[in-house]
């Protein structure tokens, strides 16, 4: 059975995790075709670490990455760290993850940052799905301008004939 994780942070002030882990049982084969495996690391800079273990010990196809970077200057610099960390997961294991990186100034107000929170994590947990098992799904959406947590921006041109 094929795995996929979902790595998430207790310093995130939303539970991307258990939206990411909700949207992957509901794709098709959960269960049978394949499961997920969660972990919670504490923060952003410790979850490339977490992700080659998923790979590497738990065996996982994939992996989600979430994580929510705060406001400071400093935050966004750590934010930055860790995505190299993530990189270099993917790099070394040859392994996709997809990073889902929240950050607190995108919106001031909580209710719509939760929301951000919420459709980043399910549309991400559904590209990791289709990365594996249904790759056609996302070459469908090439050039589309699609967006997780806002509205989709569009194609700039359209498409070929």
């Amino acid at each position: 059975m094929d795995r996929i994780g979902v790595v998430d942070t207790m310093f995130a002030r939303y539970d991307m995790g258990a939206e990411a882990v909700d949207e992957l049982k509901q794709c098709p084969g959960f269960g049978e075709r394949f499961e997920v495996v969660r972990r919670t690391v504490p923060g952003f800079k410790d979850l490339g670490v977490a992700c080659k273990k998923l790979i590497e010990e738990e065996r996982c196809s994939i992996v989600v990455a979430l994580g929510m970077p705060g406001k400071a200057a400093i935050d966004q610099v750590c934010a930055h760290e860790a995505s190299q960390g993530i990189m270099l997961a993917q790099l070394l294991t040859n392994t996709h993850v997809l990073e889902v990186f929240v950050h607190e100034n995108e919106e001031e107000d909580p209710q719509r940052l939760a929301a951000v929170c919420v459709d980043r994590a399910r549309k991400h947990a559904r590209n990791a799905y289709w990365m594996v098992f249904e790759p056609d799904q996302l070459t469908r959406r090439a050039g589309q301008g699609v967006r997780q947590g806002y509205g989709d921006a569009g194609p700039i041109l359209p498409a070929r004939p």
